[in-house]
């Protein structure tokens, strides 16, 4: 009994640094230009299904080893299962906001009237998502689908001029992680690029301010290069900005 346990120790956590591997490999093999975007996302999947199937094995047999008191085993097991919660977690958590969240990656605060891009236009020359705000040809059913998803992304009304509250968003947007492409005092506008960690997938954002009687007006917009749904990334990172403009 004691040798099968131990057996079955080795081979799952094999399995679970395997699901690492695999976890890793995607990412890896798409920024190094190895593998396009589909196949890459796949080993997503792969990752996951190994760790699944990992953590339950390992459950399985932590029991029978803390049944039969097989204390040198069940610290093998838990490192395995410990091990296989990294993709179960990371790849599952991703799904399920995937499938919480409308399958759309452009995001505004002025669904009526976006921010336009302005230099970033020809760095997305070869981005396989447009600049045109629609889903599936039509605007008005992209502002509906985002409204609905989230209505907290609003446009800022700040007491600021149009050059304090450029140079506020400015160094929010560095702070935050962005590439400064382009500041515009005249037009009022800052266009950056956000860059993810895993996949290196980038995001562009523009900033437009407008003067007004009281202050100005700030819309954001957040715009992915690649895929169809963007997980909510574009939508979080409007909010964190608004949320960093408005602190004290």
């Amino acid at each position: 009994m004691a040798d099968s346990l131990r057996w079955w120790s080795k081979v799952l956590i094999a399995m679970a640094v395997l699901a690492i591997a695999i976890l890793l490999s995607g990412p890896i093999s798409y920024k190094s230009g190895l593998l396009p975007l589909q196949p890459a996302l796949l080993f997503l999947i792969v990752s996951l299904s190994l760790g699944g199937i990992t953590l339950l094995l390992s459950v399985i047999m932590l029991v029978v080893a803390q049944k039969n008191q097989f204390e040198r085993n069940r610290n093998v097991l838990v490192a395995a299962l410990i091990i296989c919660c990294v993709p179960v977690l990371l790849v599952g958590g991703q799904l399920r906001m995937a499938t919480s969240v409308p399958e759309i990656h452009d995001i505004s605060t002025d669904t009526s009237n976006p921010p336009e891009f302005q230099k970033i236009v020809a760095l997305r020359k070869d981005a396989k998502n447009s600049l045109v705000y629609e889903y599936q040809g039509s605007a008005e059913k992209l502002a509906e689908m985002q409204i609905a998803a989230y209505p907290e992304v609003k446009r800022i009304n700040s007491v600021l001029s149009v050059s304090e509250a450029l140079e506020r968003s400015t160094k929010i947007l560095s702070k935050m992680g962005l590439e400064i492409v382009n500041v515009d005092t005249e037009a009022g506008i800052v266009e950056a690029t956000d860059t993810t960690f895993w996949f290196g997938f980038k995001d562009d954002m523009v900033i437009r301010i407008v003067a007004g009687t009281d202050g100005t007006a700030i819309d954001l917009r957040s715009v992915s290069r690649v895929g169809i749904s963007d997980v909510g990334v574009n939508a979080a990172r409007i909010m964190t900005f608004t949320k960093l403009f408005q602190a004290p």
